[in-house]
């Protein structure tokens, strides 16, 4: 087994985030198509497609690594917003506890001196960088055209995609 518990059992927690975003992420989704912003609701079906594989990337680290998938009950997501702000925030909530989740994995990595681990760790470093960001931009976006204009959201992700 080249992966030891304390990491093992630490990447399954993670596998469970994952997943957690990719339901928060769908559920926001169906926020935006109710509201008739479907180029918003693509931009987070595709982060929730993202989120998955995210997931399974962990899930087939753990199982090349020796280690045993344990995937943990998670919750359901939130399923009512008031606005598109309020999404954003949560969104951009739920990426700032991955990020630190993925730094917390880092570091155990880092005290067992688990190269490999490390290397496999720093592409979702990167990618943290990039979905804070995204989300970071959208929450600026909706905090300035506000409710009364929120069609021009689906300007801003049409041109995100």
């Amino acid at each position: 087994m080249l992966i030891s518990r304390k990491l093992n059992e630490a990447i399954n927690a993670q596998v469970g985030h994952e997943f957690q975003a990719a339901m928060e992420y769908v559920q926001m989704a169906a926020y935006f198509e109710d509201e008739g912003l479907k180029q918003t609701a693509a931009l987070f079906f595709k982060q929730a497609e993202e989120e998955n594989e995210h997931a399974m990337k962990f899930i087939k680290y753990i199982l090349d690594t020796g280690g045993k998938v344990a995937i943990p009950a998670i919750s359901a997501p939130k399923v009512d917003y008031s606005s598109a702000e309020e999404v954003f925030k949560t969104a951009l909530g739920w990426e700032m506890i991955v990020t630190k989740n993925i730094i917390d994995l880092r570091h155990i990595a880092e005290e067992e001196k688990d190269y490999a681990a490390q290397q496999f760790l720093d592409w979702f470093h990167e990618e943290q960088i990039e979905e804070v960001a995204t989300m970071e931009y959208f929450l600026k976006v909706a905090q300035k055209i506000g409710d009364r204009n929120i069609f021009m959201l689906e300007s801003a992700a049409a041109h995100h995609g």
